[in-house]
């Protein structure tokens, strides 16, 4: 979390994690088709097969089926903020959500051109999840939950955690911050992470990218709320009075910022982010601080003390001292899945990926941001939050 750490998965793509992938090995030939636009049932043929290759997104808590699509959804009300010569802010958007039924074929990870752009390697193309392609949404109206990915990161990298979620009943988003990561959109065009690399060199940013952010949560809500029935998503019904938001990273600061611009927003929850802008405007509504290693230093957890403090409602701040900045993504479990964690160069991986193996800090993320929305959402008891757990001894009470 510290201005300098927690930027390290600004590189990722091209770095570390690009090298324990790429020496991994090809993905075999049968990983699922490219992602693009919405995703169908065609798209993922290939996950269906009986020999499909790959490591699984772990299943969930509930094992309720998991519906899943993608869309393309333009802003034509707003420039693009790192384009201002692009009159449309143009975004790609993951949407997971409950369905009353498991047949199908389940959609792809990422395709194997995106994952070779993003990784140098198209063996995350491999990974099989668990959710059906194009299914029919549950009826009724769904409580809603923003997803943010760090930076440079994409939103793939918060599959298992969508996929959770939506077991558990919410409809959720997943955004892309173009130009903030690789973006693949329909037709197989890849837009490029313009601003990776100013992360460093200018003193703004952090702040600059939350408010762009911000922006586009708050547009992805208006279009999953629009009145009619005109969502993005056909047959999924949102309900206005139940949304939150959450991110990684510089996701997690832009999850806080977004509840602060936006009432409609009722929680948020930060997962081991740097917090760029002090929080303001919260009115007294629930946040997660969800850390690693404290923040890995002096100063990172400094700035979670600020902003602990301007928290003026229920509050909750948990420690996974075993984890590493990457643990709350895909990220994680995904290299270990793979086999090639202990080939990560030695002066990264602490910091990356902690001591913990990846599928036992999902779990823990998954759990303690479920119970978070669940009692702020559903108005559900979440025992989790008020003491330490047998289940998770390793997670401590920072606060």
């Amino acid at each position: 979390m510290s201005k300098t750490a927690r930027w390290r998965s600004a590189a990722l793509p091209i770095a570390s994690t690009a090298l324990v992938l790429a020496l991994a090995g090809p993905a075999a030939a049968s990983a699922p088709a490219a992602a693009t636009a919405t995703t169908t049932a065609t798209d993922a043929a290939a996950d269906s097969k009986p020999d499909a290759a790959g490591p699984r997104v772990p299943a969930t808590s509930t094992h309720r089926p998991v519906g899943t699509t993608s869309a393309r959804l333009v802003d034509r009300d707003r420039p693009d903020p790192w384009r201002p010569d692009t009159p449309s802010r143009e975004l790609m958007v993951t949407f997971w959500y409950p369905t009353d039924s498991a047949r199908g074929a389940h959609a792809p990870y990422l395709s194997p051109e995106l994952s070779t752009a993003l990784y140098g390697t198209d063996a995350p193309a491999g990974v099989r999840t668990g959710a059906v392609a194009g299914a029919r949404p549950a009826p009724g109206r769904h409580p809603l939950v923003l997803l943010s990915p760090g930076f440079g990161l994409s939103r793939t990298t918060l599959t298992a955690l969508g996929e959770e979620l939506a077991a558990r009943g919410y409809a959720v988003a997943a955004v892309d911050h173009t130009y903030e990561t690789l973006v693949e959109f329909p037709g197989g065009r890849i837009e490029p992470c313009l601003v990776c690399g100013r992360e460093g060199t200018d003193p703004d940013f952090g702040a600059t990218a939350s408010r762009a952010r911000a922006a586009d949560l708050r547009f992805v809500i208006d279009r999953l709320t629009a009145p009619g029935g005109r969502g993005p998503v056909r047959g999924l019904a949102v309900d206005p009075g139940r949304i939150a938001a959450a991110g990684h990273s510089l996701g997690g600061a832009a999850a806080l910022e977004a509840m602060g611009e936006d009432r409609r927003i009722r929680a948020a929850a930060n997962l081991d982010g740097t917090v760029w802008i002090p929080p303001t405007g919260l009115r007294s509504r629930p946040v997660l601080l969800f850390s690693a290693q404290l923040g890995g230093s002096p100063g990172a957890t400094g700035n979670w003390e600020d902003s602990w403090k301007r928290l003026t409602g229920p509050r909750y701040w948990v420690d996974l001292p075993t984890a590493g900045h990457l643990s709350f993504s895909d990220e994680h479990w995904v290299v270990d899945a793979l086999g090639s964690r202990d080939q990560l160069p030695a002066d990264s991986g602490p910091d990356l990926f902690g001591t913990v193996r990846g599928e036992r800090a999902l779990a823990a993320t998954r759990a303690y941001l479920g119970a978070f929305l669940d009692r702020h959402l559903l108005g559900r008891p979440a025992p989790l939050l008020d003491r330490p757990s047998r289940a998770f001894p390793e997670v401590r009470f920072a606060k």
